[in-house]
């Protein structure tokens, strides 16, 4: 029986969606996107509402009337990746493609598509911290220094947003070895149950703030992302940039970042559709994107290497 490309398409691309929202360090993120309006495309609609303040009561001509605007704004996704595969006829049949294309898509979404999303992510979090001043620059962390550092960044933060905004700290794994050899750590971490979205999970906590440790190779402050023709850059994928900083951690109000992340298009052509190759042809693009709108960016904070 002939295998409907169509419909296999349709099933890889919710597998890998779903793939990315588990698999990703930064995909509890996506949950903050549930009042996006997304159409396909590259272009999201996200609601802004603004209202007044409190006003006296008046006993004789009673409430003072109050403003609140609501207004859907226009955001462009940048991020517009893509790849295309050829599975040789000869080493691929009918019989076996669905596992075969299953694997290569699958261990293509782990180790190249997560971690540069990831990557993307977290530069962009912390070029948004920076140009709100919201940033520790220049700063190693030691096992002697990491707890001070960590308790001045979050009171900066809740000294703005209040203690009953949760947060959430990204920290690299170099960072994270650090703090787990900190003088008595052991009463200041806990763990604790995450949910958002599809994501349910179990995370260590840093005084009931939950911690996700990210690969230092994710958590640099500016990338190159290849784009796959470019002398040097045919491999496609990301690299940190020359200048790049590494990122300690990021302290971030949980409702702040917005992110965006849709297997936008996967096509498959079967051996005698691709005109190209006697293989199979596997298509796969991705738009995403990252916000924080400004009335959030206060509940942002990034801690930076030299």
């Amino acid at each position: 029986m002939a295998i409907n490309t169509l419909e296999m398409a349709e099933i890889f691309q919710q597998a890998l969606d779903k793939q990315m929202l588990v698999g990703a360090t930064s995909g509890w993120m996506e949950a903050n996107a549930q009042n996006v309006k997304y159409n396909g495309g590259d272009t999201v609609r996200m609601p802004e509402i603004s209202v007044g303040g409190l006003a006296k009561y008046d006993r004789d001509s009673g409430f003072n009337q109050g403003a609140v605007t609501l207004k859907y704004k226009d955001y462009k996704l940048t991020q517009d990746r893509g790849r295309t595969f050829h599975l040789d006829a000869m080493d691929v049949d009918e019989s076996n493609f669905v596992a075969s294309a299953g694997n290569v898509m699958g261990e293509f979404q782990r180790l190249q598509v997560i971690p540069e999303v990831d990557a993307f992510r977290y530069s962009k979090i912390a070029a948004l911290a920076k140009g709100a001043t919201h940033e520790t620059a220049a700063f190693t962390p030691t096992k002697d220094n990491i707890l001070e550092a960590l308790d001045a960044e979050i009171t900066k933060i809740q000294d703005i947003v209040g203690d009953a905004e949760p947060l959430v700290i990204m920290m690299s794994t170099p960072a994270r070895t650090i703090l787990n050899g900190a003088k008595n750590i052991t009463k200041f971490l806990d763990t604790t149950a995450f949910k958002a979205g599809v994501i349910d999970t179990k995370v260590k906590t840093y005084n009931e703030i939950p911690i996700f440790s990210v690969p230092s190779a994710r958590m640099k402050t500016a990338y190159v992302f290849n784009d796959g023709k470019t002398a040097g850059q045919e491999a496609g994928g990301f690299k940190a940039d020359t200048t790049a900083k590494d990122i300690n951690w990021i302290i971030i109000a949980r409702r702040a970042p917005i992110a965006i992340s849709k297997t936008d298009k996967t096509r498959i052509f079967a051996p005698d559709i691709n005109q190209k190759a006697d293989a199979w042809k596997l298509d796969y693009r991705k738009f995403h994107d990252l916000w924080i709108p400004s009335n959030k960016l206060a509940g942002v904070w990034v801690n930076t290497g030299a």
